[in-house]
C-alpha cells in the first residue's frame, strides 16, 4: 500500500492515518469539518490536500449511521481501488450498501477493537491499535486484493486480524463492548445525586466500573442506534440476573432462616458465575488469563516516584505484568499495586524494602 484516503478524522481515523503515515504511506485526509482534517494533518497524520487520482485504499471512519452513504459516495466517485469502514457495527452498513445496488467486491467491513473515552483527532495516537484485535468481515464477494489491502492496513497498524461473520460480530460487540458501556453509565448515574459524603468514599472499584462512563453520549447514541437488537438481548439477560439478585438480597433481610439461606445461595450463585465469566477474559497479549500476585507499595504524589519504582523492579530482575494506582482520599499519596508472577513476588518485595519503599498487604 502506497496511498490511502481517510474519510473522517476522529480518534479512529486519525490514529489509523498516523500509523500509516509513520510507516511511509501517503495519506490524504477528508472530514465534513475541514478544521478537523487540518488538525489531523498538523499532527502528522497526512495531508488535507486531495489525491490526484484513485488511492490504494479508502478508510471510512465515520459514525455507523453515515457509513453506507459515505461509502456509496466514495465508490461512485472512484476514489480508491479498495474500500473499508471501521465502524463498530458491521451487518447494518453492508445491508444498506446492498440495498443501494453497489458492487461490493471492492468493499470489506472492519472494526478495530480499540478506543478511548476521549474522541477527536487530538486524542489520536499512532499506537492505538498495537496488539489489539481488528475484526475483518469478508464475504464470498470480497475481492482478494481488497482483503489483502485490509490485512496490510491491520499489519501496518500492528493490530491482530480476526475474521468473523458481520452479524456474529455485532452480537459479540453487543456483549463485550456496547452493554458494558450502558451498565457502566447506569452505575455512574447513581452517583449523580448521591450525597457528597458517599461520593468521597469512592475507591478503585467504583473507578474501574465507571471509567468508560466518561465517554461521549452522542457518539454512543449513534453506535447503539446501529445495534439495538443484540444489545437489548444482552441487557434482557442482565435484567433477569438483576431481578433475581434483588429478590435474593431481600430474602437476606427475612426473619426466616430458610429464606435467608436461599438468599445467600442466590447471591453466591451470581458472584460465582461472575468469577467464571471473568476467568474467560483473555489475559496479557490475548493469552489465557494468568494468576498474578500483587506487591502493594505506598507512594507519594511526587514527580519521578513511579519511574523510580519501575527502575528498582527492573534492577531486581522482575517484570511488572500489570499495575494499578489507588489514590488516597485527601492526601498527596497513594498505593501502587504491582502485579507480578507469583515466583517473583517475594524477590520484588524484598528488593523494594531494601531500597526504602514501604509495602502494604494489598
Amino acid at each position: 500500500m502506497r496511498t490511502a484516503l481517510v474519510i473522517g478524522t476522529g480518534l479512529i481515523g486519525t490514529s489509523a492515518a498516523l500509523a500509516l503515515a509513520g510507516r511511509g504511506v501517503t495519506v490524504h485526509l477528508v472530514d465534513h469539518d475541514p478544521a478537523r482534517a487540518r488538525t489531523a494533518a498538523a499532527l502528522g497524520a497526512g495531508t488535507d490536500e486531495p489525491a490526484e487520482g484513485p488511492v490504494d485504499l479508502a478508510i471510512v471512519a465515520v459514525p455507523p449511521a453515515h457509513v453506507a452513504a459515505t461509502l456509496a459516495d466514495a465508490m461512485n466517485a472512484g476514489l480508491a481501488r479498495g474500500y473499508l469502514d471501521v465502524a463498530s457495527v458491521k451487518g447494518g452498513p453492508r445491508r444498506e450498501l446492498q440495498e443501494l445496488g453497489l458492487d461490493l467486491t471492492a468493499y470489506i467491513g472492519t472494526h478495530p477493537m480499540s478506543g478511548k473515552e476521549r474522541s477527536g483527532p487530538l486524542a489520536a495516537t499512532a499506537d492505538l491499535f498495537e496488539g489489539r484485535p481488528w475484526v475483518l468481515t469478508p464475504t464470498r464477494e470480497t475481492d482478494t486484493e481488497v482483503l489483502n489491502l485490509a490485512l496490510e492496513l491491520v499489519a501496518l497498524c500492528r493490530a491482530v486480524p480476526v475474521v468473523m461473520d458481520a452479524d456474529a460480530h455485532d452480537r459479540a460487540v453487543a456483549l463485550v463492548s456496547h452493554t458494558p458501556q450502558l451498565v457502566s453509565s447506569m452505575v455512574a448515574a447513581r452517583l449523580e445525586t448521591a450525597d457528597e459524603t458517599a461520593v468521597r468514599l469512592c475507591g478503585q472499584g467504583i473507578r474501574d466500573v465507571t471509567r468508560i462512563a466518561a465517554s461521549d453520549p452522542r457518539m454512543w447514541v449513534e453506535i447503539l442506534s446501529a445495534n439495538p437488537g443484540p444489545v437489548a438481548d444482552v441487557l434482557a439477560g442482565v435484567a433477569a440476573d438483576l431481578d433475581e439478585t434483588v429478590q435474593a438480597l431481600r430474602a437476606l433481610q427475612s426473619a426466616d432462616e430458610d429464606k435467608r439461606q436461599g438468599g445467600a445461595a442466590g447471591v453466591e450463585d451470581v458472584l460465582r458465575r461472575g468469577n467464571a465469566g471473568r476467568a474467560r477474559v483473555p489475559g496479557k497479549h490475548g493469552a489465557a488469563p494468568a494468576q498474578y500476585e500483587t506487591v502493594a507499595v505506598l507512594i507519594s504524589d511526587q514527580p519521578g516516584e513511579l519511574a523510580r519504582i519501575f527502575a528498582d523492579a527492573g534492577a531486581a530482575g522482575v517484570n511488572i505484568e500489570d499495575v494499578r494506582i489507588e489514590h488516597a482520599t485527601g492526601q498527596q499519596a497513594g498505593l501502587v499495586q504491582l502485579m507480578v508472577e507469583p515466583a517473583a513476588a517475594g524477590v520484588l518485595g524484598a528488593a523494594l524494602r531494601e531500597r526504602g519503599w514501604s509495602l502494604r498487604t494489598a
